[in-house]
């Protein structure tokens, strides 16, 4: 097979993916290889010592939402004893938001791809500013978190069952044409997603029916990550086509950005973690912000997210810049990828197919590197998100993923 022979195999398969939400279960009863003490984290593989604040502002508040620890100091100390299991999301078919933190108890949706049969997993969203996916911890972020946890997911798992799954992909396609780009701005899929669920929430009336539909009409973030769970689902299914140079997943654990292609395995090919071009909330700057984590990157590698941003002008009122800087990122992609996606079109370009296939050849070649919306956390534990923005993921990657997919090539 040649090369692009394999690229256009890999295409296919994403092009024919599905991405059907079928439940939402606690995470020790659905994701592989997950143990009683396992931490789950966003991008490459790093260790606690290495973590940045936010990521283990994060890691102490799953150990008190789990009851493995009383205080923060007792969390810290379960850390550096060892004691726990820590793995990126992606080696256990799951992925993560900023921080990325799956513990067993945390409930996560399940997105399955028919076509390939794959899976993938994503925890619920909590919605902006001080959460603990940007490593904030307090009393009422946790109160939140089990709330959302405990008695929002049986709801909303209780209505999906009882509309026999949702399609995801097509949630997404006509949330596209709607405003949206699927990562930053999920109003309109969020707003979809509620009127589907809606009904079936109040025919069951079961737990706080009231409470669950109020926190999803507040939550314009909350369709984010079954986005984030439809595209490692896809993704997944394109994954590990001999030949292929198309990136498979992009990721960052707010020390390292990483990615993954579909000709070399499970490889990550990492450089350090980009900043972040971004719009602060009040009483914050680029001197506050960590630099760019979580898994989300993985919708710009479906091509959504900052691929398909001349969808949604709007979005610069979160991350700052113009409309026309949305059309003129959304351009720039087409140079690096090898397809346009068949169901997700962009209006303001007369529905042309967003960007799909990024091609490091292509990176490489052109020096046009992935534009990734993306969140602002603080780099200290604790304080959670502090602005958004847009990040450039670093050539370094491509060029040492293309030379070792050169490397491999037959002689």
């Amino acid at each position: 097979m040649t090369i692009g022979d394999a690229n256009r195999e890999c295409l296919r398969r994403i092009q024919a993916g599905t991405a059907r939400l079928v439940a939402l279960r606690p995470a020790r009863d659905v994701v592989p290889g997950l143990g009683e003490r396992s931490v789950l984290h966003a991008g490459p593989p790093v260790a606690w010592e290495r973590m940045c604040g936010p990521m283990r502002g994060a890691v102490i508040g799953a150990c008190l939402f789990e009851g493995w620890a009383k205080t923060a100091e007792d969390a810290v100390r379960l850390a550096d004893s060892g004691a726990l299991a820590f793995d990126p999301c992606h080696h256990h078919r799951a992925v993560g938001p900023m921080a990325g933190i799956i513990t067993p108890s945390m409930a996560v949706w399940v997105v399955q791809n028919d076509a390939r049969g794959t899976e993938a997993y994503a925890t619920l969203n909590e919605g902006t500013g001080k959460v603990l996916r940007f490593g904030a911890y307090d009393p009422p972020v946790l109160d939140r978190f089990a709330w959302i946890n405990r008695a929002l997911a049986p709801i909303l798992d209780g209505a999906l069952q009882r509309a026999g799954g949702l399609d995801a992909k097509t949630l997404i396609a006509r949330a596209l044409t709607m405003g949206d780009e699927c990562h930053n701005r999920t109003t309109a899929a969020t707003c979809l997603l509620t009127r589907e669920l809606a009904p079936h929430v109040a025919a069951a009336r079961a737990g706080d029916t009231e409470r669950a539909l109020a926190f999803l009409a507040r939550t314009d973030h909350f369709f984010l990550n079954i986005a984030m769970a439809a595209c490692k689902a896809v993704l997944d299914g394109a994954h590990g086509v001999r030949g292929a140079t198309v990136v498979t997943a992009m990721a960052r654990n707010g020390v390292e950005f990483g990615l993954r292609v579909s000709g070399t395995g499970d490889r990550w090919f990492t450089a350090p973690a980009p900043k972040v071009d971004g719009l602060y909330f009040p009483g914050y700057g680029p001197e506050d912000a960590n630099p760019d984590l979580g898994d989300s990157a993985i919708t710009e590698a479906a091509g959504l997210g900052g691929f398909a941003m001349a969808t949604a002008p709007a979005v610069v009122q979160f991350i700052g810049g113009t409309p026309e800087l949305a059309l003129q990122i959304t351009w720039r992609m087409y140079e690096i990828t090898l397809g346009e996606h068949e169901t997700f079109k962009i209006p303001a370009l007369d529905f042309r197919g967003a960007p799909l296939g990024i091609d490091i050849r292509r990176v490489v070649e052109t020096g046009i590197v992935p534009a990734i919306d993306t969140g602002l956390a603080h780099r200290e534990a604790g304080v959670g998100q502090v602005g958004a923005g847009i990040a450039e993921a670093p050539i370094a990657c491509f060029v040492q993923a293309l030379e070792a997919f050169v490397a491999e090539l037959p002689i």
